[in-house]
């Protein structure tokens, strides 16, 4: 098993959201987060609020302190793992900075609270 953590643009989350449940991985955990890496702004893409300043990227040359992104967490079998990576970068890739990563970690075990099961049995 492995999980795959993707940053991806907030407006992509629908899309990968239908990918993912296509390819039969409808559970998923997905937080709103804030960061910044190369991107340094979203141009004309966003609005955010920051307590009561209201900023919002209106050109490529304006750049914000932290960028809203999406965080989705997401356990997938071995076997699919090169599957739901292409599927989330298809929906995702717009060739423009700001696409996002993914990282693909290890899981040592997975254990179902309610159930007991344990391994793959308690992801599916």
């Amino acid at each position: 098993m492995k999980e795959l953590i993707a940053i991806i643009r907030p407006n992509k989350m629908t899309a990968t959201k239908e990918a993912l449940d296509e390819l039969g991985y409808p559970s998923m955990t997905v937080s709103a987060v804030m960061g910044r890496g190369k991107q340094r702004g979203i141009a004309g893409e966003v609005k955010i609020t920051e307590g009561i300043v209201l900023a919002e990227a209106k050109a490529a040359s304006i750049s914000m302190k932290y960028v809203p992104k999406r965080f989705i967490n997401i356990i997938v079998q071995d076997v699919d793992v090169e599957d739901v990576v292409a599927a989330i970068i298809r929906v995702n890739r717009t060739e423009q900075v700001g696409d996002g990563r993914i990282f693909i970690l290890p899981i040592e075990e997975a254990l179902r609270v309610r159930t007991g099961e344990v391994g793959e049995a308690a992801i599916n």
